[in-house]
């Protein structure tokens, strides 16, 4: 009997994952970031290479000197529900425990990529928030 309820205690923990853990996974699925841009975006690249790097941008316009202006902005909502269950206690004592959370957050990120006269990059910003 000892034997079958460890081993019972020993699959119910496999599958378990901190609910911060479980954030973190959800949160870096995306692929445009803060730190994608600081990364792959750099002064006199082309926008081929823009492209690559970050996919195609929200909205492009001009200048006063009609050179492009790229703006990437993207808005995330994040929930992240965790819950366990007590089925172990379950079947020893006749009873179940259940507990549970759950948090939802938002990300926006905003990167804004100024061409020059040969569409090469000449200049690039960015705005994180999260709340």
């Amino acid at each position: 009997m000892k034997i079958i309820v460890a081993l019972l205690a020993v699959l119910s923990m496999g599958g378990c994952v901190s609910a911060s853990t479980h954030a973190d996974q959800v949160q870096n699925n995306g692929n445009i970031s803060v730190g994608v841009a600081q990364k792959e975006i750099k002064v006199g690249m082309s926008g081929a290479d823009v492209i690559q790097a970050l996919g195609s941008p929200n909205m492009v316009s001009t200048d006063d000197k009609r050179r492009e202006v790229w703006v990437y902005d993207k808005v995330a909502t994040d929930t992240v529900q965790s819950s366990s269950s007590g089925w172990v206690f379950a079947v020893l004592a006749g009873g179940q425990s259940r507990s549970g959370a759950t948090s939802t957050s938002q990300r926006t990120l905003t990167i804004v990529i100024k061409f020059d006269e040969q569409n090469l990059v000449r200049d690039f910003a960015y705005h994180s928030s999260k709340f």
